[in-house]
């Protein structure tokens, strides 16, 4: 775990793709601590036509946005992580699309242990294992 879906409003390049992917699974491996071989990463790109904030479409804007949704196990990580992980992402991303709209959203959905898992297992399920060896 983790996984992580980010919208991006900008053209499809593979080279954005896969630096996005790579600094995303830097991130989030460096600043949550998630296990790098368990983090999955989904890009997806939105013409700036059909991306509207404040009523108007970034097209007429001058400038990218995007969403990133990332799921990690509720409790795993501090305020403090959270924190620097959604500033650290904002910088990284405006870096790599260039001017960026401040309404570009990142949100950190905390999922409970029993609610979710990998390989048939949830993570509640993992925990109990590890504990009883």
């Amino acid at each position: 775990m983790p996984y992580l879906n980010i919208k991006l409003s900008a053209v499809p390049s593979a080279k954005i793709t896969a630096t996005i992917a790579a600094r995303l699974t830097e991130l989030t491996a460096s600043v949550l601590q998630k296990k790098r071989e368990l983090i999955s990463v989904a890009v997806e790109y939105i013409p700036p036509g059909q991306w509207f904030i404040g009523g108007d479409p970034l097209a007429t804007q001058n400038l990218a946005t995007f969403y990133l949704d990332i799921k990690v196990t509720e409790g795993t990580n501090t305020k403090d992580e959270k924190a620097a992980y959604v500033a650290q992402v904002f910088a990284t991303v405006g870096t790599l699309l260039g001017g960026l709209h401040p309404t570009s959203y990142i949100v950190i959905h905390e999922v409970r242990d029993d609610a979710w898992g990998y390989q048939g297992q949830t993570q509640e399920f993992r925990y109990i294992q590890g504990k009883s060896r």
